[in-house]
């Protein structure tokens, strides 16, 4: 299959892209910074260009078969538009060019649970900053994005992980729609999970959480190594 890859040279997105290369298919990286994408492969091309920019998007899309997004931006106190500005140009060139399948990255904290295992610490302390002040105008703009890609015509999914975290390879994660009772989710494991969507009309309008269930960090590893890292 050919598959383009928005936000490409970020942490999944690079993960995404190689898993999608070992699976055999061909594949477009978008990147703004092309020359710092680490790959290479016959069946990899690089694509200088910014999801801002409609006529790169465009040209991005034109001749593919799906379109995944991995798009991450740092949480800042100012307005955020790059996923809901960059989606709806996403959305738009896939239409012109008569692409079906897409599948975009959200995130859990646009709408946030108590979860059983987080204690008060996370539950009534870290998870309030995180989505209501750390990262609000990011979560805004992720809510916008969602809503303009429920209302598309196009067979989409949503996916949302918890707290990313590192690890080297994919696991037995756990993938179910709606709200997943879990507080990490490994890099890998999000791009195995977008790439599965691939296969057939799996999850096709509806939005899953993944989890995985082995290996999380705890959380003050996670707060030290993980938490103002980008997608």
């Amino acid at each position: 299959m050919r598959i383009t890859i928005f936000g490409a040279n970020g942490l999944t997105g690079r993960l995404l892209a190689d898993q999608a290369l070992s699976a055999g298919h061909h594949v477009t990286a978008v990147t703004r910074a092309p020359d710092a994408f680490p790959l290479r492969h016959d069946r990899l091309r690089v694509v200088g260009a910014d999801v801002l920019d409609p006529a790169a998007v465009d040209a991005a899309v034109a001749g593919r078969d799906a379109v995944l997004s991995t798009l991450g931006v740092p949480a800042a106190k100012e307005p955020v538009h790059t996923y809901s500005t960059g989606t709806s140009h996403i959305v738009a060139a896939m239409r012109r060019h008569g692409l079906r399948r897409l599948a975009v990255v959200s995130s859990s904290g646009v709408d946030p649970h108590p979860y059983s295992d987080g204690g008060v610490l996370f539950n009534r302390v870290l998870l309030p900053y995180v989505t209501r002040v750390l990262g609000r105008t990011l979560y805004d703009d992720m809510r916008r994005m969602e809503a303009l890609v429920r209302a598309s015509d196009l067979d989409w999914t949503i996916v949302r992980p918890s707290g990313l975290y590192h690890l080297p390879s994919p696991t037995d994660h756990t993938v179910v729609e709606g709200h997943a009772d879990g507080r990490f989710t490994a890099r890998a494991d999000l791009a195995a999970s977008m790439l599965a969507l691939l296969d057939g009309d799996r999850h096709v309008r509806s939005t899953i959480s993944v989890i995985t269930t082995v290996d999380n960090p705890t959380l003050l590893q996670w707060v030290r190594q993980e938490a103002l890292t980008r997608n």
